[in-house]
């Protein structure tokens, strides 16, 4: 009995918005098996690989998955049947060579990502080793003691993520200032919980967005901002020092495409890319705000430039994140390094559609100095990849949404117990 690959079977599941996706099994000749699930983004770039849906409206509203799974179940079973499920970057290019095309629309992102991440599982199994040492071994990352990335936990949502009727899709706390993943999850909880009291008491809805942080009815930006201040210090920590602040603008999603002018609400101002630039100045000087992901347009080259020129300027050690500007593409992340437009990357394995693809992307990043931001998407699922990905290649910070909804805690969750096993 051999490592190699016996079957792949596929099937449609939902994810936690309730979209159909996919859930990919393989079983070795040996009889070891394993599952991976794959997620979906709401807020997309347009330059991601394709997520490959059925288009019939009788199904899910047009997205069904079907045809994903079919690639699976037939395709790419013949052409991986026999193949050493331990020769990753080799499953990944069969895959690839197969599909043929640039953004994967023959078989879909969907169907390669969800294959290639079970065969990782498998992989892992059949080395019995833990999938974030495996993966380490099996792409060369020199780590010697395994880091523990630092959370970004989500808690006040906006955007194409909840009905707060806030412009900014995130903002989020990041507990620099504690050690250790688990006393990094209890803190974030606490100011969570806090938080909640506060709106409460104020009237304010506790509902929670796509990706479990509340979606309250603000008068501002600012006023976000603000109460997060308050749960932070009511629960008993040091503003700027044991927590600074991150957010995801994802200005795409506010940019008026005639105009190319960003409108917030529900400020309901319009702004044109130097305006924007300037309220993010103001904020910076005001809040503690450590990280500013998709801050323009992703098709805003110049723009960019100038906007981490002028940010940095103001405090040197923030983060200009990429995340629709780079997809997790090798290609467009080179165009981003040179471009010298910003120097921290979101990296979502389902953006480019392979895990050999998403470890390239990664190490091109680190060998220009960017921090890594290992990323959840918004429609998710309880597969807990990301986190020992995290963990395998290094990364700074892990993006899992927030304190609350069961397939934001498995990373969360699967974190602390990677911590644990590594004391």
């Amino acid at each position: 009995m051999t490592n190699k690959i016996k079957k792949i079977q596929a099937l449609e599941i939902l994810d936690s918005r309730g979209n159909p996706t996919i859930r990919v099994k393989v079983t070795l000749e040996n009889n070891i098996n394993a599952l991976a699930a794959v997620p979906s983004g709401a807020s997309t770039g347009e330059f991601e690989a394709l997520e490959l849906r059925d288009g019939d409206a009788n199904r899910y509203g047009g997205k069904g998955v079907l045809q994903a799974c079919e690639n699976i179940n037939t395709k790419i079973n013949k052409a991986l049947k026999g193949e050493v499920v331990t020769d990753q970057k080799r499953i990944d290019r069969i895959m690839l060579d197969l599909d043929g095309t640039e953004n994967k629309s023959n078989l879909g992102a969907n169907a390669i990502l969800g294959v290639s991440l079970a065969c990782a599982r498998a992989g892992a199994k059949a080395k019995n080793k833990p999938l974030y040492k495996y993966l380490g071994s099996t792409y060369g990352f020199k780590v010697k003691d395994f880091s523990s990335p630092v959370p970004m936990f989500n808690i006040i949502n906006g955007g194409k993520h909840a009905d707060s009727g806030l412009s900014i899709q995130e903002f989020m706390i990041l507990p620099v200032g504690i050690n250790g993943s688990a006393e990094r999850i209890r803190v974030g909880s606490k100011i969570f919980h806090t938080l909640k009291t506060i709106l409460s008491t104020k009237g304010y809805s506790t509902g929670v967005g796509d990706e479990g942080g509340f979606a309250p009815e603000l008068n501002s930006h600012a006023q976000a901002f603000e109460l997060i201040i308050k749960a932070i210090e009511e629960s008993g920590y040091k503003v700027g020092e044991d927590i600074v602040f991150a957010i995801d603008a994802a200005a795409n999603s506010f940019c008026d495409s005639q105009s190319n002018e960003y409108i917030l609400k529900p400020e309901n101002i319009s702004l044109d890319y130097n305006q924007l630039i300037a309220l993010y100045l103001e904020w910076i000087k005001k809040y503690p705000l450590f990280s500013i992901e998709d801050g323009l347009n992703e098709e805003d080259w110049d723009e960019w430039k100038e906007m981490k020129q002028k940010l940095i300027s103001e405090n040197k050690n923030l983060m200009i994140v990429t995340d629709d500007l780079t997809v997790t593409n090798t290609k467009r992340l080179q165009k981003a390094i040179d471009s010298n437009c910003a120097n921290a990357i979101i990296i979502k394995p389902n953006q480019i559609g392979s895990l050999s693809e998403t470890i390239e992307c990664v190490k091109t990043a680190q060998k220009a100095g960017w921090k890594i931001i290992v990323s959840h998407r918004s429609g998710e699922t309880c597969d807990d990849f990301i986190a020992d990905l995290a963990v395998a290649v290094g990364a700074d910070f892990l993006k899992a949404g927030s304190l609350s909804r069961g397939e934001r805690l498995a990373k969360y969750n699967r974190l602390m117990k990677i911590e644990d096993e590594l004391k």
